[in-house]
């Protein structure tokens, strides 16, 4: 696919020296620079799962604490509610 990308002079000139400095065409350059740009950005649709995937679970503690909430905070408070009481 051919295309045309309008440069600010600077980064022509820019360009076309070190291109003729390695002997290459300044359009591999741009291929080459487009394609390592490409590799090293985040995708804009990513989520957040999928950007964090890696790191969920690395935690360890109780797996079930949404089904049993209730249970355990209950658990909780009744240990400080002992604690509170026996230090009277």
């Amino acid at each position: 696919m051919t295309m045309t990308v309008k440069l600010p002079s600077p980064l022509e000139h820019g360009l076309r020296q070190r291109s003729a400095a390695l002997g290459r065409p300044a359009s591999e350059l741009i291929r080459e620079a487009l394609q390592a740009y490409l590799a090293n950005t985040v995708d804009p649709e990513a989520s957040a799962y999928g950007l964090g995937k890696d790191l969920f679970g690395l935690h360890l503690g109780p797996t079930d604490l949404a089904s049993r909430r209730k249970q355990i905070a209950a658990g909780l408070w009744a240990d400080k509610h002992d604690r509170r009481t026996a230090k009277r």
